[in-house]
């Protein structure tokens, strides 16, 4: 299990990011989940709201990947991990109220957990795409 630090979860906490997912067939699917937090060191969590692509993607492949950019400084990080569905139980309901509290998100159908397994960097120039940890 890999370590978010202290910049990463700054990172995380404010800009976008963006989950891949994979199909059965390997097709890959990428979009933006605003509601991306840190979930503790080791752990990312996203409201699942639509039950779309993403959604179908990993009830047939775990394996997920999510990058964050910090344009302004040309500096990011990819987290590769696996991603597990909370529909009953405190992180859903915690998710839930998450919801609730922001006044403008839809209630989620499920709370998705991704159990960071990697990190690599997406800063510009030579250090791009370097393995940081895992």
């Amino acid at each position: 299990m890999a370590t978010l630090t202290q910049d990463m979860k700054d990172m995380l906490g404010s800009q976008l990011s963006f989950l891949a997912t994979t199909d059965g067939n390997n097709n890959v699917q990428i979009g933006p989940k605003g509601t991306m937090r840190v979930l503790d060191d080791s752990h990312l969590l996203y409201d699942e709201h639509t039950g779309k692509q993403a959604w179908k993607n990993v009830h047939a492949n775990t394996h997920v990947a999510v990058a964050v950019v910090d344009h302004s400084k040309f500096k990011g990080y990819r987290f590769e991990g696996t991603a597990e569905i909370h529909q009953d139980d405190d992180i859903f309901r915690g998710a839930q109220k998450y919801a609730a509290d922001s006044g403008h998100l839809p209630q989620p159908i499920a709370a998705m957990v991704i159990s960071i397994e990697k990190i690599y960097t997406l800063d510009a120039g030579p250090k791009a795409g370097e393995l940081v940890e895992g």
